[in-house]
Protein backbone atom coordinates (compact mmCIF):
# COMPACT_ATOMS: atom_id res chain seq x y z
CA UNK A 1 0.00 0.00 0.00
CA UNK A 2 2.75 2.30 0.99
CA UNK A 3 4.98 2.02 -2.36
CA UNK A 4 1.19 2.42 -4.35
CA UNK A 5 0.33 5.90 -2.36
CA UNK A 6 3.90 7.34 -2.93
CA UNK A 7 3.52 6.32 -6.62
CA UNK A 8 -0.19 8.36 -6.49
CA UNK A 9 1.28 10.51 -4.32
CA UNK A 10 4.49 11.47 -6.97
CA UNK A 11 1.57 11.68 -9.52
CA UNK A 12 -0.56 13.95 -7.19
CA UNK A 13 2.57 16.31 -6.93
CA UNK A 14 3.21 16.62 -10.48
CA UNK A 15 -0.16 17.43 -11.44
CA UNK A 16 -0.80 20.08 -8.69
CA UNK A 17 2.56 21.50 -9.85
CA UNK A 18 1.56 22.01 -13.39
CA UNK A 19 -1.38 24.91 -13.20
CA UNK A 20 0.10 26.40 -9.81
CA UNK A 21 3.50 27.39 -12.49
CA UNK A 22 1.31 28.00 -15.10
CA UNK A 23 -1.34 29.97 -12.98
CA UNK A 24 1.62 31.97 -11.47
CA UNK A 25 3.33 32.99 -14.97
CA UNK A 26 -0.76 33.37 -16.27
CA UNK A 27 -1.25 35.82 -13.14
CA UNK A 28 1.76 37.64 -13.43
CA UNK A 29 1.18 38.47 -17.03
CA UNK A 30 -2.09 39.53 -16.60
CA UNK A 31 -2.13 43.18 -18.06
CA UNK A 32 -5.01 45.60 -16.55
CA UNK A 33 -6.35 47.74 -19.13
CA UNK A 34 -6.22 52.02 -18.56
CA UNK A 35 -5.99 55.11 -20.14
CA UNK A 36 -8.49 56.64 -23.23
CA UNK A 37 -8.54 55.87 -26.87
CA UNK A 38 -6.39 58.04 -29.23
CA UNK A 39 -8.33 59.72 -31.30
CA UNK A 40 -12.17 59.61 -31.76
CA UNK A 41 -13.76 56.68 -30.93
CA UNK A 42 -17.73 56.05 -29.89
CA UNK A 43 -17.83 52.35 -28.20
CA UNK A 44 -21.29 50.86 -28.77
CA UNK A 45 -22.32 49.34 -25.86
CA UNK A 46 -24.67 46.13 -26.92
CA UNK A 47 -26.78 44.16 -24.70
CA UNK A 48 -28.83 40.94 -25.30
CA UNK A 49 -31.76 40.41 -23.15
CA UNK A 50 -34.47 37.66 -22.56
CA UNK A 51 -36.28 38.40 -19.18
CA UNK A 52 -34.19 40.48 -17.37
CA UNK A 53 -36.32 42.91 -15.66
CA UNK A 54 -34.34 42.00 -12.35
CA UNK A 55 -31.06 43.22 -14.18
CA UNK A 56 -31.63 45.29 -16.61
CA UNK A 57 -32.30 48.84 -15.08
CA UNK A 58 -28.68 48.63 -13.37
CA UNK A 59 -26.64 47.44 -16.20
CA UNK A 60 -28.22 50.09 -18.60
CA UNK A 61 -27.27 53.03 -15.83
CA UNK A 62 -23.51 51.55 -15.33
CA UNK A 63 -23.38 51.50 -18.89
CA UNK A 64 -24.68 55.32 -19.63
CA UNK A 65 -22.38 56.38 -16.48
CA UNK A 66 -19.61 55.41 -18.63
CA UNK A 67 -16.48 57.92 -18.62
CA UNK A 68 -13.90 59.25 -21.27
CA UNK A 69 -15.37 58.09 -24.04
CA UNK A 70 -18.22 58.84 -26.30
CA UNK A 71 -20.69 55.82 -25.92
CA UNK A 72 -24.17 54.36 -27.16
CA UNK A 73 -26.24 51.84 -25.46
CA UNK A 74 -28.29 49.42 -27.61
CA UNK A 75 -30.71 46.80 -25.51
CA UNK A 76 -31.89 44.07 -28.12
CA UNK A 77 -35.38 42.69 -26.29
CA UNK A 78 -35.08 39.18 -26.94
CA UNK A 79 -38.52 37.76 -26.46
CA UNK A 80 -38.96 38.65 -22.78
CA UNK A 81 -42.16 37.91 -21.41
CA UNK A 82 -41.51 40.44 -18.33
CA UNK A 83 -41.02 44.18 -17.83
CA UNK A 84 -37.76 44.24 -19.29
CA UNK A 85 -38.60 46.12 -22.59
CA UNK A 86 -40.63 48.68 -20.26
CA UNK A 87 -38.06 49.15 -18.16
CA UNK A 88 -35.78 50.17 -21.25
CA UNK A 89 -38.24 52.71 -22.51
CA UNK A 90 -38.64 54.37 -19.38
CA UNK A 91 -34.69 54.68 -19.39
CA UNK A 92 -34.89 56.07 -23.28
CA UNK A 93 -36.95 58.93 -21.79
CA UNK A 94 -34.00 60.12 -19.61
CA UNK A 95 -31.23 59.24 -21.82
CA UNK A 96 -30.82 59.70 -26.22
CA UNK A 97 -27.43 57.59 -26.47
CA UNK A 98 -29.83 54.64 -25.75
CA UNK A 99 -32.12 52.57 -27.93
CA UNK A 100 -34.22 49.53 -27.71
CA UNK A 101 -34.56 46.88 -30.13
CA UNK A 102 -36.68 43.92 -30.74
CA UNK A 103 -35.43 40.69 -31.72
CA UNK A 104 -36.62 39.45 -34.62
CA UNK A 105 -37.68 35.36 -34.61
CA UNK A 106 -35.56 33.31 -33.82
CA UNK A 107 -33.85 31.67 -37.36
CA UNK A 108 -33.63 27.77 -37.48
CA UNK A 109 -29.70 26.84 -37.09
CA UNK A 110 -29.06 29.87 -34.59
CA UNK A 111 -29.03 30.09 -30.24
CA UNK A 112 -30.42 32.94 -29.07
CA UNK A 113 -27.91 34.88 -27.56
CA UNK A 114 -25.99 34.47 -30.81
CA UNK A 115 -28.89 35.88 -33.20
CA UNK A 116 -29.60 38.78 -30.43
CA UNK A 117 -25.68 39.87 -30.78
CA UNK A 118 -25.63 39.65 -34.44
CA UNK A 119 -28.75 42.02 -34.77
CA UNK A 120 -27.21 44.10 -32.34
CA UNK A 121 -23.99 44.63 -34.49
CA UNK A 122 -26.02 45.42 -37.18
CA UNK A 123 -27.08 48.01 -35.44
CA UNK A 124 -24.18 50.14 -33.92
CA UNK A 125 -22.76 52.99 -35.15
CA UNK A 126 -19.51 52.80 -33.18
CA UNK A 127 -15.75 52.13 -33.73
CA UNK A 128 -15.83 49.48 -30.80
CA UNK A 129 -18.72 47.12 -30.27
CA UNK A 130 -18.08 45.90 -26.48
CA UNK A 131 -20.92 43.38 -25.78
CA UNK A 132 -21.98 42.64 -22.17
CA UNK A 133 -24.45 40.63 -20.29
CA UNK A 134 -27.51 42.01 -18.72
CA UNK A 135 -25.92 41.04 -15.45
CA UNK A 136 -23.19 42.78 -16.17
CA UNK A 137 -22.38 46.49 -14.01
CA UNK A 138 -19.52 47.98 -15.61
CA UNK A 139 -17.30 50.10 -14.13
CA UNK A 140 -17.28 53.92 -15.24
CA UNK A 141 -13.60 53.52 -16.79
CA UNK A 142 -14.05 50.56 -18.53
CA UNK A 143 -15.50 51.23 -22.07
CA UNK A 144 -12.28 53.64 -22.28
CA UNK A 145 -10.09 51.42 -20.86
CA UNK A 146 -10.86 48.38 -23.08
CA UNK A 147 -11.16 50.27 -26.00
CA UNK A 148 -7.24 52.38 -25.08
CA UNK A 149 -5.87 48.91 -24.53
CA UNK A 150 -7.08 47.56 -28.07
CA UNK A 151 -5.67 50.67 -29.94
CA UNK A 152 -2.74 50.82 -28.28
CA UNK A 153 -1.43 47.42 -28.43
CA UNK A 154 -3.85 46.62 -31.70
CA UNK A 155 -5.72 43.97 -30.22
CA UNK A 156 -8.85 42.97 -32.34
CA UNK A 157 -10.70 41.53 -29.30
CA UNK A 158 -9.83 42.49 -25.37
CA UNK A 159 -12.05 40.66 -22.80
CA UNK A 160 -11.81 39.93 -19.19
CA UNK A 161 -13.86 37.97 -16.60
CA UNK A 162 -15.63 40.74 -14.03
CA UNK A 163 -15.54 40.22 -10.58
CA UNK A 164 -18.05 37.78 -9.74
CA UNK A 165 -20.05 38.54 -6.74
CA UNK A 166 -21.15 35.17 -5.00
CA UNK A 167 -23.63 35.52 -2.30
CA UNK A 168 -24.39 31.63 -1.86
CA UNK A 169 -22.86 28.35 -1.09
CA UNK A 170 -24.41 27.19 -4.37
CA UNK A 171 -22.62 29.78 -6.34
CA UNK A 172 -19.35 28.95 -4.74
CA UNK A 173 -19.64 25.53 -5.91
CA UNK A 174 -20.15 26.22 -9.83
CA UNK A 175 -18.47 30.15 -10.78
CA UNK A 176 -14.85 29.75 -9.43
CA UNK A 177 -13.64 27.29 -11.90
CA UNK A 178 -14.21 29.67 -14.71
CA UNK A 179 -10.93 31.96 -13.44
CA UNK A 180 -9.21 28.84 -12.25
CA UNK A 181 -9.32 27.19 -15.87
CA UNK A 182 -8.73 30.62 -17.65
CA UNK A 183 -5.81 31.43 -14.99
CA UNK A 184 -4.60 28.04 -14.33
CA UNK A 185 -5.15 25.88 -16.89
CA UNK A 186 -4.43 28.17 -20.40
CA UNK A 187 -1.14 28.23 -21.81
CA UNK A 188 -0.51 32.15 -21.96
CA UNK A 189 -3.62 32.46 -20.19
CA UNK A 190 -5.10 34.49 -23.39
CA UNK A 191 -2.74 36.81 -23.76
CA UNK A 192 -2.17 38.67 -27.31
CA UNK A 193 1.74 36.77 -27.38
CA UNK A 194 0.23 33.82 -29.02
CA UNK A 195 -1.74 33.78 -32.44
CA UNK A 196 -3.13 30.59 -32.64
CA UNK A 197 -6.73 29.84 -32.26
CA UNK A 198 -6.86 26.93 -30.15
CA UNK A 199 -5.22 28.97 -27.31
CA UNK A 200 -7.82 31.59 -27.75
CA UNK A 201 -10.21 32.23 -24.72
CA UNK A 202 -12.88 34.78 -24.21
CA UNK A 203 -15.31 35.47 -21.46
CA UNK A 204 -18.81 36.34 -23.29
CA UNK A 205 -19.95 38.39 -20.08
CA UNK A 206 -17.48 41.05 -21.35
CA UNK A 207 -16.14 41.31 -24.34
CA UNK A 208 -14.71 44.93 -26.69
CA UNK A 209 -14.07 44.23 -30.31
CA UNK A 210 -13.00 46.68 -33.22
CA UNK A 211 -15.89 47.25 -35.54
CA UNK A 212 -13.76 46.74 -38.65
CA UNK A 213 -12.04 43.31 -37.22
CA UNK A 214 -15.51 42.37 -36.41
CA UNK A 215 -16.23 42.31 -39.84
CA UNK A 216 -13.83 41.19 -41.63
CA UNK A 217 -14.74 37.76 -39.78
CA UNK A 218 -18.51 37.70 -40.29
CA UNK A 219 -18.79 38.41 -36.02
CA UNK A 220 -21.59 36.60 -34.60
CA UNK A 221 -23.11 35.25 -37.70
CA UNK A 222 -20.45 33.66 -39.11
CA UNK A 223 -21.30 30.86 -35.87
CA UNK A 224 -24.93 31.09 -35.39
CA UNK A 225 -25.50 27.54 -33.40
CA UNK A 226 -22.86 28.75 -31.16
CA UNK A 227 -23.37 28.59 -27.39
CA UNK A 228 -20.12 29.41 -26.55
CA UNK A 229 -20.26 32.77 -28.21
CA UNK A 230 -17.42 34.82 -26.24
CA UNK A 231 -14.85 31.59 -26.88
CA UNK A 232 -16.00 31.06 -30.55
CA UNK A 233 -15.33 34.76 -31.85
CA UNK A 234 -12.07 35.39 -30.47
CA UNK A 235 -11.38 31.49 -32.00
CA UNK A 236 -12.91 33.07 -35.43
CA UNK A 237 -10.58 36.17 -35.30
CA UNK A 238 -6.98 34.36 -34.28
CA UNK A 239 -7.94 32.27 -37.43
CA UNK A 240 -8.47 35.57 -39.45
CA UNK A 241 -5.43 36.50 -38.92
CA UNK A 242 -6.32 39.34 -35.80
CA UNK A 243 -5.18 39.43 -32.15
CA UNK A 244 -7.13 38.52 -29.07
CA UNK A 245 -6.38 39.31 -25.84
CA UNK A 246 -7.98 38.17 -22.29
CA UNK A 247 -6.88 41.09 -19.33
CA UNK A 248 -7.91 41.54 -16.04
CA UNK A 249 -11.51 41.82 -15.85
CA UNK A 250 -11.91 42.63 -12.00
CA UNK A 251 -11.35 46.50 -11.96
CA UNK A 252 -13.82 46.70 -15.18
CA UNK A 253 -16.59 45.12 -13.92
CA UNK A 254 -18.65 43.04 -11.70
CA UNK A 255 -21.19 40.07 -12.19
CA UNK A 256 -23.63 38.38 -10.37
CA UNK A 257 -24.12 35.50 -12.69
CA UNK A 258 -25.97 33.06 -10.92
CA UNK A 259 -28.53 32.75 -7.68
CA UNK A 260 -28.43 29.34 -6.84
CA UNK A 261 -26.78 25.96 -7.07
CA UNK A 262 -28.91 24.87 -9.59
CA UNK A 263 -28.93 27.85 -11.84
CA UNK A 264 -25.53 27.72 -11.92
CA UNK A 265 -25.67 23.90 -13.01
CA UNK A 266 -27.13 24.87 -15.40
CA UNK A 267 -25.97 27.71 -16.51
CA UNK A 268 -22.37 25.90 -17.04
CA UNK A 269 -24.40 22.61 -18.48
CA UNK A 270 -25.74 24.51 -21.84
CA UNK A 271 -21.95 25.64 -22.92
CA UNK A 272 -19.90 21.90 -21.97
CA UNK A 273 -20.17 20.23 -24.77
CA UNK A 274 -18.56 22.90 -26.83
CA UNK A 275 -15.63 22.87 -24.15
CA UNK A 276 -14.14 20.05 -21.92
CA UNK A 277 -17.42 17.50 -22.27
CA UNK A 278 -16.01 15.69 -25.35
CA UNK A 279 -15.19 11.56 -25.62
CA UNK A 280 -11.76 12.37 -25.95
CA UNK A 281 -11.06 15.45 -23.92
CA UNK A 282 -13.23 15.04 -20.58
CA UNK A 283 -11.66 11.78 -18.84
CA UNK A 284 -7.84 14.01 -20.05
CA UNK A 285 -9.55 16.46 -17.64
CA UNK A 286 -10.77 14.06 -15.12
CA UNK A 287 -7.41 13.63 -14.73
CA UNK A 288 -5.73 16.92 -14.83
CA UNK A 289 -8.35 18.50 -12.59
CA UNK A 290 -9.08 15.23 -9.89
CA UNK A 291 -5.63 14.19 -9.37
CA UNK A 292 -4.01 17.84 -8.83
CA UNK A 293 -7.18 18.83 -6.63
CA UNK A 294 -8.75 15.69 -5.34
CA UNK A 295 -6.32 12.67 -5.03
CA UNK A 296 -4.26 14.96 -2.44
CA UNK A 297 -7.29 15.25 -0.36
CA UNK A 298 -7.84 10.99 -0.85
CA UNK A 299 -3.95 10.07 -0.43
CA UNK A 300 -3.53 12.91 2.95
CA UNK A 301 -3.78 9.78 5.36
CA UNK A 302 -1.13 7.42 3.42
CA UNK A 303 1.28 9.51 2.14
CA UNK A 304 3.71 12.62 3.13
CA UNK A 305 3.61 13.65 -0.67
CA UNK A 306 -0.58 14.88 -0.45
CA UNK A 307 0.37 17.58 2.29
CA UNK A 308 2.45 19.49 -0.58
CA UNK A 309 0.41 18.62 -3.47
CA UNK A 310 -2.66 19.98 -1.69
CA UNK A 311 -0.58 23.14 -0.29
CA UNK A 312 -0.09 23.81 -4.10
CA UNK A 313 -3.77 22.94 -4.95
CA UNK A 314 -5.37 25.71 -2.62
CA UNK A 315 -2.10 28.11 -3.03
CA UNK A 316 -3.45 28.44 -6.45
CA UNK A 317 -6.78 28.91 -5.96
CA UNK A 318 -6.02 31.87 -3.20
CA UNK A 319 -3.87 33.65 -5.69
CA UNK A 320 -6.51 33.28 -8.43
CA UNK A 321 -9.13 34.37 -5.69
CA UNK A 322 -6.98 37.54 -4.14
CA UNK A 323 -5.98 38.74 -8.03
CA UNK A 324 -9.62 37.91 -9.23
CA UNK A 325 -11.50 39.87 -5.69
CA UNK A 326 -13.70 36.70 -5.70
CA UNK A 327 -14.89 36.23 -1.88
CA UNK A 328 -11.99 34.47 0.56
CA UNK A 329 -14.83 32.39 2.13
CA UNK A 330 -14.78 30.45 -1.55
CA UNK A 331 -11.54 29.11 -1.01
CA UNK A 332 -11.76 26.07 1.42
CA UNK A 333 -14.69 24.74 -0.91
CA UNK A 334 -12.02 24.67 -3.50
CA UNK A 335 -12.01 20.49 -4.03
CA UNK A 336 -16.24 20.53 -4.17
CA UNK A 337 -15.90 23.05 -6.70
CA UNK A 338 -13.71 21.16 -8.62
CA UNK A 339 -15.95 18.00 -8.23
CA UNK A 340 -19.01 20.11 -9.06
CA UNK A 341 -17.02 21.67 -12.05
CA UNK A 342 -16.00 18.22 -13.47
CA UNK A 343 -19.64 16.56 -12.94
CA UNK A 344 -21.04 19.80 -14.95
CA UNK A 345 -18.69 17.87 -17.65
CA UNK A 346 -19.80 14.40 -17.08
CA UNK A 347 -23.32 14.88 -16.87
CA UNK A 348 -23.02 17.36 -20.35
CA UNK A 349 -21.52 14.39 -22.38
CA UNK A 350 -23.56 11.52 -20.92
CA UNK A 351 -26.57 13.86 -21.51
CA UNK A 352 -25.48 14.15 -25.00
CA UNK A 353 -25.46 10.47 -25.51
CA UNK A 354 -28.84 9.64 -23.87
CA UNK A 355 -30.59 12.69 -26.27
CA UNK A 356 -30.77 15.60 -24.07
CA UNK A 357 -30.57 18.81 -25.96
CA UNK A 358 -28.53 21.96 -23.91
CA UNK A 359 -31.31 23.96 -23.11
CA UNK A 360 -31.51 27.56 -21.99
CA UNK A 361 -34.36 30.08 -20.63
CA UNK A 362 -37.00 28.14 -22.47
CA UNK A 363 -35.00 27.40 -25.78
CA UNK A 364 -33.59 23.72 -26.39
CA UNK A 365 -30.25 23.80 -29.05
CA UNK A 366 -28.23 21.69 -31.25
CA UNK A 367 -28.69 18.00 -32.06
CA UNK A 368 -28.87 15.58 -29.63
CA UNK A 369 -26.21 12.96 -29.29
CA UNK A 370 -22.43 13.15 -27.98
CA UNK A 371 -20.24 16.24 -29.03
CA UNK A 372 -17.06 15.57 -31.14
Amino acid sequence: MSAVANGLGWAALGLAAFPALLGTLNLRRLRRPRGTPPGPSLVSILIPARDEAAHIETCVRAALASEDVAVEVLVMDDGSQDDTAAIVRGLMKRDRRLRLLQAPPLPPGWTGKVHACARLSEAARGTHLLFIDADVRLAPHAAAALAAHAEDHEIALVTGVPRQEIGSLGEALTVPAINLMMLGYLPGGGRAGSSRASLAAACGQLILVQAPAYAAVGGHAAGPSVLHDGLALARRLRAGGFRTEVVDGAPLARCRMYRSFREGWEGFLKNAREGMATPLGLPVWTVLLGGAHLLPWLLLPFTALALPALLLSLGLRAAITWRTREPWWTVPLHPATVAVALGIQWSALLGGWLGRRPAWKGRAYGPAGPAT
